[in-house]
């Protein structure tokens, strides 16, 4: 029953446009109401499933959206890199907040609290019911996830690690040896910003692709114009900006509080 359930879930995104509906921090859209208004509309149009942030906003898009939800979640810790679903307890939050689909961050970066990506994997596998998408950099990476048991890899951390930093569009050369080395499903994820880049991606043999930005980050895109403006100088210095990231804004770690 649960084989047959991964099979079905995997099914709904074959061929299809994944948005990934993820507001920045203290943006006026970051809020479960709106956040599952953008999973809606995405579905309404097409979309086969939603990627998004956050235990509280995972739970609200399910209760709106029939498609699969990836959901993840994003923690800075001071002493790793890895942020998207980082550790095992990360991963069981994002699977009881009801995602069908948990991504996480696949990469051989050193994990909060020195915890194995091998053996978040085969816990999550043995005990939730599922799909893991690995979130990868680099075709080794991807080989790995895929060796590991993951359901599907994305290209998602290409151009966001120290050693691919150098790319800069859609990870098409990444998407094209993922597709040929390994046999699970290859998502093309980051950066795609035209619909051109989705027909590129399809044509390479990816098994879906996630777009986000160029269709759900209003800041981003109201950018685009108010930058074309004989103003937009003196306006720039107004916009509070965040750093940039495959999946959307990272998360804070709230401090911890001191023992009496």
């Amino acid at each position: 029953m649960v084989a047959l359930k991964r099979n079905s879930t995997l099914f709904q995104l074959k061929n299809g446009l994944i948005i990934s509906c993820q507001p920045r921090l203290h943006s006026a859209l970051d809020h479960p109401r709106f956040v599952a208004a953008l999973a809606a509309t995405a579905e309404e149009q097409g979309a086969v499933g939603v990627r998004i942030r956050g235990t509280g906003n995972i739970r609200a898009v399910r209760r709106a959206v029939n498609v699969p939800v990836i959901g993840i979640e994003k923690i800075t810790d001071p002493d790793s890199e890895v942020y998207i679903t980082p550790t095992l307890e990360s991963v069981r939050r994002v699977y009881r907040a009801g995602a069908q689909i948990i991504a996480l961050d696949a990469t051989e970066r050193p994990r909060p609290r020195c915890q194995s990506l091998a053996h978040i994997i085969e816990i999550a596998k043995a005990n939730f019911d599922a799909l893991i998408m690995a979130d990868v950099a680099t075709l080794q990476q991807g080989v790995e996830a895929a060796r590991l048991g993951v359901d599907m890899v994305g290209t998602t951390l290409c151009g966001y690690t120290k050693e691919t930093s150098q790319c800069k569009g859609p990870a098409f050369d990444l998407a094209r040896q993922l597709v040929r080395k390994i046999d699970v499903p290859v998502i093309l994820e980051g950066r795609v910003h035209d619909p051109a880049d989705v027909r590129k991606a399809f044509a390479l043999g990816v098994y879906a692709v996630v777009v986000g930005t160029a269709i759900t980050d209003v800041e981003w895109l109201a950018r685009q114009y108010i930058q074309a403006c004989p103003d937009a100088q003196r306006r720039s210095g107004k916009v509070h900006t965040e750093r940039m990231n495959p999946a959307g804004p990272a998360v804070s770690r709230p401090a911890k509080r001191k023992r009496k």
